[in-house]
C-alpha cells in the first residue's frame, strides 16, 4: 500500500518546510496514513472538503475510492478513531490519544468469550490462553493515554476470573476459592488478588503492569523501506523499552541482547509489531524462543566456576544443555534469532 499510495500527500496539498525537523507549512493540511487508513488534518471544514475532493480524484485512476460509510469530516473537539485509538482535543485544550471505545468493547468481548469457553478447565489453561492476549493488547496501546483504560480492563478481568473460579467450584465457600486461586503470586507486586496456580506458580497478568511508553516521532521523512536508513531503525529499536517483565529486561540489557552460549541475538525483528495481534504473536514466540537458565562462568584457568548466575539463553541452546553438554563451555553457530 505504501507503494500504491505514494504521492497521496502531494495530491492532498501537503507541503513541508525542510530543516532539522520536518514541519508542515502554515495553512497546508497534514495527512497521516497507514496501509489503507488515513487521517487528514485541516484548518477548516472548507479545506477538509477540498482535500477530500482532491484525493477522490487522485484515487479514481488507480481503481480506488473512499469507503463512504467510514469517511467523515469532524471537528477535533468531537474526536475521531484511527488505528484503534481515539484522538480528541478536550475543552481544557489538551489533545489526548486513548484506546477507542470500539477497541475496548472488542477486547472485553474477546476476554469474556475465552473465559466462558475455558470454564471447567484448569487455572493453567485459562492463564495460558489469556496472558498472550493481555500482553499483546497492552503492548500496542501503551503509547497512548491508556492508564485509565488498563485499570478498567483489569477490573473486567478480575470479574471474569472470579466467575470462572466460582463456576469451577460451585459448592465451595468464598474463602476456599480465594485461598486456592488468589494470592500474591507475582513477587514484584504487592497484590494479593492475582489469579494463579498453587502447583505451578503460573499467574494471570494485568494490563496495568505494562508501563506507559510515549511514542517517539520519526525523524524527517525516514522510512523503514529505505535501505540507507537501516542503521537508524536498528538504533531506534534498541532504544525502545520492550514490553517484558523487569527481570527479563534487566537480563537483556546486562547481556546486551545476546545469548551467552552461542553469542547470537536473543530477540531480533526487522520491524516492531504493528497491531495487538502481532504483539500477541511476538510474546508467544519470545516465550518459546528464550529460557532463563543458571550458567556457571569460566575461570581464567578454563575450568567452570562453581558460582552460577541466571542468564537468558535460546531454547535450542537449553535443549543442548539438557543433552549433557556443559553450559559453561557450550559452542554454537550464530543464529538468526527471533524473526
Amino acid at each position: 500500500m505504501n507503494v500504491a499510495l505514494h504521492g497521496m500527500e502531494q495530491a492532498a496539498g501537503v507541503r513541508y518546510w525542510e530543516g532539522s525537523t520536518l514541519r508542515a507549512a502554515p495553512g497546508t493540511p497534514v495527512l497521516v496514513r497507514y496501509a489503507d487508513d488515513l487521517a487528514a488534518l485541516c484548518a477548516s471544514r472548507a479545506q477538509a472538503e477540498q482535500v477530500r475532493a482532491r484525493l477522490a480524484e487522485w484515487l479514481e485512476p488507480r481503481g480506488l475510492a473512499f469507503n463512504e460509510a467510514k469517511t467523515r469530516i469532524v471537528h477535533l473537539s468531537q474526536g475521531f478513531d484511527f488505528l484503534g485509538f481515539s484522538i480528541r482535543r478536550y475543552p481544557n485544550g489538551k489533545l489526548l490519544t486513548k484506546p477507542s471505545k470500539e477497541a475496548m468493547r472488542r477486547i472485553r468481548e474477546r476476554l469474556s468469550a475465552e473465559a466462558v469457553t475455558l470454564r471447567g478447565a484448569t487455572a493453567d489453561a485459562l492463564i495460558a490462553r489469556l496472558n498472550p492476549i493481555i500482553t499483546g493488547w497492552a503492548a500496542y496501546y501503551r503509547i497512548g493515554v491508556s492508564k485509565h483504560a488498563f485499570g478498567a480492563l483489569d477490573a473486567h478481568l478480575w470479574r471474569l476470573a472470579w466467575k470462572w473460579a466460582r463456576y469451577s467450584h460451585p459448592n465451595k465457600p468464598r474463602r476456599w476459592i480465594i485461598a486456592r486461586y488468589f494470592g500474591m503470586f507475582n513477587p514484584a507486586r504487592q497484590d494479593k488478588w492475582v489469579l494463579g496456580s498453587r502447583e505451578t506458580g503460573f499467574y494471570l497478568r494485568k494490563f496495568a503492569w505494562t508501563k506507559i511508553v510515549r511514542h517517539r516521532m520519526v525523524a524527517g521523512r525516514a522510512s523503514p523501506d529505505d535501505p540507507a536508513l537501516t542503521g537508524y531503525w536498528q538504533q531506534r529499536r534498541r532504544r525502545d523499552r520492550l514490553p517484558v517483565d523487569p527481570a527479563t529486561w534487566h537480563l537483556l540489557r546486562r547481556q546486551r541482547g545476546r545469548c551467552p552460549l552461542c553469542r547470537g541475538l536473543l530477540l531480533h525483528a526487522d520491524r516492531q509489531p504493528q497491531s495487538p495481534e502481532e504483539w500477541q504473536q511476538w510474546h508467544t514466540a519470545t516465550r518459546k524462543a528464550i529460557r532463563k537458565h543458571a550458567i556457571a562462568s569460566v575461570t581464567d584457568l578454563g575450568t567452570p566456576d562453581e558460582r552460577a548466575a541466571y542468564h537468558l539463553i535460546h531454547a535450542y541452546c537449553r535443549n543442548r544443555i539438557g543433552n549433557g553438554t556443559s553450559p559453561a563451555l557450550l559452542p554454537g553457530p550464530q543464529p538468526s534469532g527471533l524473526a
